[in-house]
């Protein structure tokens, strides 16, 4: 079995393109669950067997080297997302809310796109669909598509800030009474809103 344990980088990084092209490189399709893995057993597209030790998440297009020089390239499959299309809808802020409220009691992740939500699908299309159905406007059209895993990176529960800061960043503040903090809503393009 072939075991890639180097992380070299991404391949549009510095010197690697040139290193893979020059290569007889192998690629490997990963899953979402697949790339966050620090450990994985899978086989390359040509079908070698393939066992993948990095201890970092992997993202598409990250370069690899097995203990034999092969380079391994990663690609990760496409997820399907559930897409929110608010561009010509003229939601109001209580139907922005009450939408808001039941996507978060449900835990599901964001990204935004534009003037469009995106929900990756964890649960059954019709549940997601129920989920919304009634609190989206007649406006807000709603359909599918398949996204990159990595849409919705950064989206965790964890304390985090958006900016990247600890309780020092600003955005933050204290009074004595309460705890109140802007997270930010991470976009696809990587920027906070």
């Amino acid at each position: 079995m072939l075991v890639a344990d180097t992380y070299l980088g991404h391949r549009d990084e510095h010197a690697i393109p040139e290193t893979v092209e020059a290569s007889a490189h192998a690629t490997v399709v990963l899953s979402d669950t697949e790339r966050q893995r620090s450990r994985v057993r899978t086989e390359t597209t040509a079908g070698r067997d393939l066992g993948i030790v990095v201890a970092r998440d992997l993202a598409d297009g990250d370069v690899l080297e097995a203990e034999d020089g092969t380079l391994v390239v990663v690609e990760l499959a496409e997820i399907e997302a559930l897409v929110l299309d608010f561009a010509d809808s003229d939601i109001s802020p209580a139907a922005a809310l009450e939408l808001g409220h039941a996507v978060g009691n449900k835990h599901w992740n964001l990204a935004v796109r534009g003037q469009e939500a995106l929900f990756p699908v964890t649960d059954s299309k019709e549940r997601m669909e129920d989920t919304v159905a009634d609190l989206l406007p007649g406006d807000v059209p709603m359909r599918y598509e398949h996204v990159p895993p990595t849409t919705f990176d950064d989206d965790g529960v964890d304390h985090t800030h958006g900016d990247g800061t600890g309780h020092e960043g600003s955005g933050h503040s204290h009074d004595g009474t309460s705890h109140a903090h802007d997270h930010g809503v991470r976009t696809i393009d990587g920027g906070d809103q």
